[in-house]
């Protein structure tokens, strides 16, 4: 088995608030980031798929495949959007991490069936202090 990483950029803005709570509660846990009107990150994501290598090729996976993905499953979807008002994000608070389940689940099964790779990692870089990893680790 080998791995490949790939990196991505787009920008997006949140508001990480929640409708059930008051006013005080949202600032008590989210601080500034619970402003109404929003703020908005430059969010960098770097995706990691593993498997065997093709014999032909000698690539785990072609990466313009992985290109095609992200971009119709992610970056379209979510470049210069407010993540709040996306349906995935219905019940759930856009934070970081849970940006970075969304995307796990968006590309896991599509990237699945496009040929014997499997998503390994998903990384969303917020900030340069905060960085969020779901799948297994690097």
């Amino acid at each position: 088995m080998i791995s490949l990483t790939r990196r991505y950029r787009f920008p997006a803005a949140h508001v990480l608030r929640r409708g059930d709570w008051s006013e005080d509660e949202n600032v008590r846990v989210y601080g500034k980031c619970a402003h109404r009107n929003g703020h908005g990150h430059d969010y960098g994501i770097e995706l990691t798929v593993t498997g065997p290598l093709d014999p032909t090729s000698g690539r785990v996976l072609d990466p313009a495949r992985l290109d095609a993905l992200v971009r119709e499953r992610v970056l379209e979807r979510f470049s210069h959007r407010m993540l709040n008002e996306d349906p995935l994000f219905e019940r759930l608070v856009p934070t970081a991490e849970n940006l970075a389940l969304a995307i796990q689940r968006e590309l896991a099964e599509p990237l699945a069936r496009a040929g014997t790779a499997r998503l390994l990692n998903v990384r969303v870089v917020e900030t340069p202090r905060n960085t969020f990893d779901t799948g297994e680790p690097r």
